[in-house]
This record gives C-alpha cells, sequence and structure tokens, in this order.
C-alpha cells in the first residue's frame, strides 16, 4: 500500500526517533521530563474478512508514537502535561490517526486540586466489562474491548476532606467514538459515518456535568456518581448513501447514576459496578458482580495466580443502543511471574448464557532489558448466529504482537 502524502514526513520523524531514541531528561533546574514509547504493531487475520470493501490482507501492521512531556513551575505555577498519540496503519485509513490524550494544567493545593484542559479519568473495578466508566469516550480504531480512550476537555475541581474525596466535572466538548473504515476488520454490517446527528441543537457544544464521591471505608473502596450529558455510546441508524447504505450515529442525552466498590478480604477481592441510567428509551439498570481469589508463591514461590469470574446483567430495551454483555458470565485468571522481566498473563472467555456466543482472549507481557516490553493479544469470537450481536466479526479472530521502546 502506498502511503498517503500527507504522511510521509510523519514517517520520517517516526523512524529517525526509532533509530535513537533519546534517554529520559528530568531537568530538575528547568522542571521538565520527556518519556513515552515507540510501538510497532502487526495483527495477523487468520480468516478472509466477511465484506467485499475490507483488506484480505493476513498481516495488518501499524506504527505509533506516544510521547509524554511534563513541565512544571516554580512555586504556585501549575504543572503542566501534554501525551500525543500517533498510529500509522498499513490498511485502514480509518485506524491511521492522532489524538491528544492530554494536555492540561494542574493546579494541587491542600485540600483541593484543580485539572483544565484535556484528560483521562477511569472510574471502575471489574475486568470484563466498565459499566461505570463515562467521562471518556472509546477510541474504536485501536481495539474492541473498550479500554482504550480519547482524550476528552475538561475542567475537573477535587475536594479532599475526612469524610472522602469529591470530584466535580464540567465537560465543554463532546469527543465522537471512531470506528474502523470500510477496508479495515473489526467493522460492522455497515461502515459508520462521520457525519453523526445530535439530539441537542448544540451538538458536540453541550456541556456535560458529572460529580463523583469516592472514600475508603475500612476493606471497602466505594465510589458513587452521577453524568449528565451527551451519551458516549450512539444508536448507530442505517441510511442510503450511494447505491449501498452506511451507519449514521445518533448521540442522545441521558443521565446516569452509577456505585462502583470493591472489597478486600485476605486474599480475596469482592467487585461491583452498577448503574441506573435514562434517556435511552425506557430508565434500564446494568451491574457486573465479580470476585478475584489470588493464589499466592506458586510453584517456586514466586508466581501469583489470580482466579476471576463476574456475571454481568444489562436490562436495557430494544430502544437503547445494543450491547454485547447483557446476560453473560466471564471465568479467567491473572498470572503474574513477578520475576525480572515483570512477566503477566491475562485470558479467558466471556460467555453469553442466552446465545451461547463466546468471546475468549488472551493478554500477555514481558519486558526485554531496561527499555523494551514486548505483547501479545489474541481474541477470538465463537459460536454466534444472526441474533448475537458479534456476528458482523464472526470471521475477525486475531492475534497480535506489538513491541514498544520507552524512552
Amino acid at each position: 500500500m502506498k502511503t498517503p502524502r500527507k504522511h510521509v514526513r510523519l514517517w520520517a520523524l517516526i523512524a529517525a526517533v526509532a533509530g535513537g531514541v533519546a534517554p529520559p531528561v528530568a531537568d530538575a533546574a528547568a522542571g521538565q521530563e520527556i518519556r513515552g514509547s515507540l510501538f510497532v504493531e502487526n495483527r495477523l487475520f487468520p480468516n478472509d474478512p466477511l465484506f467485499a470493501e475490507q483488506s484480505d490482507a493476513v498481516f495488518s501492521p501499524s506504527i505509533g508514537l506516544a510521547p509524554e512531556l511534563i513541565l512544571w513551575m516554580d512555586g504556585d505555577g501549575p504543572e503542566l502535561r501534554l501525551t500525543p498519540m500517533l498510529r500509522l496503519d498499513a490498511h485502514d485509513a480509518s485506524r491511521t490517526h492522532f489524538d491528544i490524550r492530554e494536555a492540561s494544567a494542574l493546579w494541587m493545593r491542600d485540600g483541593w486540586t484543580l485539572m483544565a484542559g484535556v484528560g483521562k479519568v477511569f472510574w471502575g473495578t471489574t475486568e470484563s466489562v466498565h459499566l461505570v466508566d463515562i467521562i471518556n469516550q472509546n477510541d474504536g480504531v485501536e481495539d474492541i474491548d473498550g479500554e482504550d480512550k480519547l482524550g476528552q476537555p475538561m475542567v475537573n475541581l477535587t475536594l479532599e476532606r475526612d469524610w472522602g474525596a469529591l470530584d466535580l466535572f464540567v465537560m465543554p466538548y463532546f469527543r465522537e467514538r471512531t470506528y474502523p473504515g470500510s477496508e479495515g476488520r473489526l467493522r460492522g454490517l455497515a461502515p459508520v459515518l462521520e457525519d453523526a446527528f445530535y439530539e441537542s441543537d448544540a451538538g458536540r457544544w453541550r456541556p456535560d456535568f458529572a460529580a463523583r464521591w469516592s472514600h475508603s471505608l475500612g476493606s471497602m473502596d466505594l465510589g458513587v456518581a452521577g453524568f449528565y450529558g451527551t451519551s458516549r455510546e450512539p444508536y448507530l441508524r442505517s441510511t442510503v448513501v450511494g447505491e449501498g447504505f452506511a451507519l449514521q450515529p445518533h448521540y442522545t442525552i441521558i443521565d446516569q447514576f452509577s456505585v462502583d466498590a470493591q472489597y478486600t478480604r485476605g486474599a480475596t477481592l469482592w467487585k461491583l459496578e452498577a448503574m441506573m441510567r435514562g434517556g435511552h428509551g425506557d430508565r434500564f439498570a446494568a451491574g457486573v458482580l465479580g470476585v478475584e481469589h489470588t493464589l499466592f508463591g506458586l510453584g517456586s514461590g514466586a508466581s501469583d495466580l489470580g482466579l476471576l469470574a463476574e456475571v454481568m446483567l444489562d436490562r436495557r430495551g430494544q430502544d437503547a443502543p445494543y450491547t454485547a454483555f447483557d446476560n453473560d458470565v466471564f471465568v479467567g485468571f491473572r498470572w503474574a511471574l513477578n520475576d525480572v522481566q515483570g512477566t503477566s498473563i491475562l485470558g479467558g472467555p466471556i460467555v453469553d448464557l442466552d446465545h451461547g456466543e463466546t468471546i475468549a482472549f488472551i493478554e500477555a507481557e514481558r519486558r526485554f532489558g531496561e527499555r523494551w516490553v514486548g505483547s501479545v493479544e489474541t481474541r477470538l469470537i465463537l459460536n454466534t448466529d444472526i441474533s448475537a450481536p458479534l456476528h458482523t466479526l464472526r470471521q475477525d479472530d486475531f492475534l497480535t504482537f506489538t513491541l514498544s521502546r520507552f524512552f
């Protein structure tokens, strides 16, 4: 595939960095630090694509850069952070993208912290699905697991008191979810248009509001949150485009109340995420209940094995955006070798109790030397039928190899 002319200079820049990545820069006098990673990825698709427009290449390579710049001021000045991310993909033009994950100013004082700019915030405790994590939008071209997020413009005030921490959020600009292009793998029945429809006349500029209280109560970590604004989950409506059809995202206004908790009892963690949402048709509730028990000191006494089990229940109706995790069970493991290389493996199947549809995954990571990290990820989509939510991905089992150089 020919590289688009507008990306030639970016390829050159990344090649230059790959040829001689600088060591960490930390200058106490100047108050700055530069770090980050350069990564090379190759994704293997063993099956032929389902749709004619999709690339039929077995291997789908890409390369990317994710630097981070931190500046801090003397006296009462803010700490400044900038974290861009660039990926160049060989086959899917939509997966070739650039995003600002973070570009923020942070003021920290006794009892309060203020962050303004673009940031990332994570809420949640469970492993299989993150129901309550609603601040940042999914970066859908990176992966299908919902772990990768776009940077969100926001102002976040955190108040820390004896009764817990209170986070207040104002988000003045909405980020639309990203999707693979028509030629990309891991896409739905039809390509998704960039021209989205909004319930609010203000569109992307309608502000969102959120608040979350969190506290540690003995062995329990508890979070209670509320959100009011544009839903991060769009409806995908069919629309005619030329001689074919495509999907148009429709973003509605929702309100959401959520609770997340984690209780520690010895080697066992009990986890909960639950939420109630209005705005997607009738008000509905959803929840995930999980347990993780760790066996310490296995084998030679160094490694730990965590056994995980989670149950997912989502009572959204036909009027809400579909979810693949409405009545599912996850059983998995987390193996940490606790060696010098930091080797770890996470995996297991998520089984839909209604359809029998199964998503099985394994993620493994290991460090090589001081600056190199290699990872392997595989996802299999099994036993789908025409009524299953992930039926259009049935040909898109994949195996991903990633090599990262940290600086």
